[in-house]
């Protein structure tokens, strides 16, 4: 599973909050679960809380396998 490092929580949110979220989101070209992520990240830096960075997710297709052939 990709992002098998990851933490999952279930979350309870106020819909219009929730659709704010997704209005940020889709600003940003951002999926929602990376748009609250990054939300939370912003809000502990404010607050002084030191974060180590996240590690860069592999992005795009594996590498093809070479034949012997």
């Amino acid at each position: 599973m990709p992002g098998g490092d990851r933490k999952a929580y279930p979350l309870r949110v106020d819909p219009a909050l929730w659709a704010a979220v997704e209005r940020c989101a889709a600003a940003d070209l951002r999926s929602v679960n990376a748009q609250v992520e990054c939300l939370i990240r912003e809000a502990l830096k404010a607050r002084g809380v030191r974060l180590a960075n996240p590690k860069p997710r592999k992005r795009g297709r594996p590498p093809k396998e070479k034949s012997d052939e």
